[in-house]
C-alpha cells in the first residue's frame, strides 16, 4: 500500500523559526552588553568588554533602542497584529523611529572598530543600506503603498538582523583561532562581512520567492 504524501510544511514556518532565533540572539547580546556595563565582570576572556567600556553612553544609545526594536519585530510580522490596523500602524511608527536612532548611532560607533577598517567598512556599508531601506519603507508607508512598504521593511530587517548572524560566526572564529592563528582584531571584521551578507542575501532570496514583494 503506497504511503500517502506528507503535507508540505508552510514556507512561513521555515522562515519564522530562524527569524525568531536571530531575534533571540540579538536580544541576548543587547541584554548581556547592558548587564556588563551595569555590573562589570571580574574577567574579560574575549577582550570585547574593554573595547566597549570607554564608549558606554554611545553604546547604550545604540543597543537599547535596538533591543526594543527587535522585541517589537515579531509583533509587526504577526498576522494577528496585522489584522488590527491601528495597532500595526503604531508599531510601524515605533519601528521607524527606533530604526532611525539605531542607524544614526551606528555611524559614530564605526569610528572605533574592533576589527579595524574591515569591520568599519562592513558596518558603514550595511548601515547605509539599512537607512536607505528604512527611508524607502517610510516613503511607501506615507503613500499607503502596503506592498512596497513591506518589501523595503523586510530589507531593512534583514540588514538589522545581520548583527545577530555575526554572533555564531564569531563563536566559530573564537573556537578555531588556535588553528587559524587569527586574532580578535583580524577576524572581527571578517565575521561582520560574512554575517551581514548572509542575512541580507537570505532576505533578498525570500523576496524573490514572493513575486508581489519582489516587484516592489
Amino acid at each position: 500500500m503506497p504511503i500517502p504524501p506528507q503535507p508540505r510544511r508552510p514556507a512561513s514556518a521555515a522562515i519564522w523559526t530562524p527569524f525568531l532565533l536571530l531575534c533571540l540572539i540579538a536580544v541576548a547580546a543587547a541584554i548581556r552588553r547592558f548587564v556588563v556595563f551595569m555590573v562589570p565582570p571580574a574577567a574579560d576572556p574575549t577582550g570585547l568588554d574593554a573595547v566597549f567600556a570607554p564608549h558606554k553612553v554611545l553604546t547604550l544609545a545604540h543597543i537599547l533602542p535596538a533591543l526594543v526594536l527587535v522585541l517589537l519585530l515579531p509583533f509587526w510580522f504577526s498576522q494577528r497584529v496585522r489584522a488590527r490596523p491601528s495597532i500595526h500602524s503604531s508599531i510601524t511608527h515605533a519601528l521607524f523611529v527606533l530604526g532611525l536612532i539605531v542607524g544614526i548611532t551606528a555611524i559614530p560607533m564605526s569610528f572605533h572598530p574592533v576589527g579595524g577598517i574591515t569591520e568599519a567598512s562592513a558596518a558603514l556599508f550595511f548601515d547605509a543600506l539599512f537607512l536607505f531601506s528604512l527611508a524607502r519603507a517610510w516613503t511607501a508607508f506615507r503613500q499607503h503603498d502596503t506592498i512596497r512598504r513591506r518589501a523595503w521593511m523586510l530589507r531593512a530587517v534583514a540588514v538589522l538582523l545581520g548583527i545577530a548572524t555575526t554572533r555564531p560566526i564569531m563563536g566559530v572564529f573564537f573556537a578555531t583561532r588556535r588553528l587559524t592563528g587569527l586574532s580578535l582584531h583580524q577576524f572581527f571584521g571578517i565575521a561582520f562581512w560574512i554575517g551581514f551578507t548572509i542575512t541580507f542575501l537570505a532576505g533578498e532570496a525570500y523576496l524573490r520567492t514572493h513575486p508581489d514583494l519582489a516587484r516592489a
